[in-house]
């Protein structure tokens, strides 16, 4: 609902309110990056779909549309740019490497919360109104074995619409998918336990202190190589 009812509510400030705003809808946060021109095509295609889909019972094209809003606006969007970055190749092959799971997907087992800015309980409703105070803070890192049922695997997270992750950790904590590719041989072992943590953080903080002294830390476990999943 527009938060001030005695005023209009202009249609740059609906496309913005889906974006940390007041409907704060994060599947649809990219319309906030979109003219005004585009999100009307975008909203009036989507009017279409929906009735070609009632029709058609099909609602394949609606889903694909969303998705197209979606490229097109990530790739207006503002984004940092780095000349080069490290490679280093794997000495074994993949099926004699050892490898660990870091995703910043905010996933952690049920019971060991990371309490995130010192607040017991958290809400994913007051995550996503905190988005800027996470902005400043150091990331924590959260253990997930990998003996953990699913159900007992908790997301919280204020950059991303959570609702996908928790129907289904493995679109973001592809935890089970990575077992499954051990028992069958294509790496050689999981490392667990696996890792997660609030990728909407101080990026500075990150790059600066905590990443080098998470590294320190896998290399103690005898990593070989890591599978990132970022969000």
């Amino acid at each position: 609902m527009n938060p001030n009812p005695d005023h209009l509510e202009t249609f740059e400030s609906f496309k913005k309110s889906f974006f940390y705003g007041n409907r704060s809808d994060m599947s649809f946060k990219f319309l906030a990056h979109l003219t005004d021109e585009q999100a009307a095509e975008f909203f009036q295609g989507l009017l279409s779909k929906l009735i070609e889909a009632y029709d058609s019972g099909d609602p394949a094209p609606i889903y694909e549309h969303i998705r197209q809003g979606q490229v097109l606006s990530y790739a207006q969007e503002a984004r940092a740019v780095f000349d080069d970055g490290p490679f280093t190749p794997l000495t074994e092959p993949l099926s004699a490497t050892r490898l660990m799971l870091l995703t910043s997907s905010g996933h952690f087992v049920r019971g060991d919360d990371p309490k995130p800015l010192g607040q017991e309980n958290m809400t994913q409703a007051q995550a996503e109104n905190q988005i800027k105070s996470f902005l400043k803070e150091a990331p924590t890192l959260s253990a997930i074995p990998t003996d953990t049922p699913a159900g007992k695997i908790e997301v919280r997270h204020g950059g991303y619409d959570v609702r996908g992750a928790k129907l289904d950790p493995g679109v973001v904590l592809p935890l089970q998918q990575l077992i499954k590719l051990a028992v069958e041989g294509v790496v050689a072992k999981i490392v667990d336990p696996v890792f997660s943590f609030v990728g909407a953080c101080s990026q500075v903080r990150l790059q600066k202190t905590t990443g080098p002294e998470w590294i320190s830390c896998f290399q103690g476990m005898g990593v070989d190589a890591a599978l990132l999943v970022p969000v």
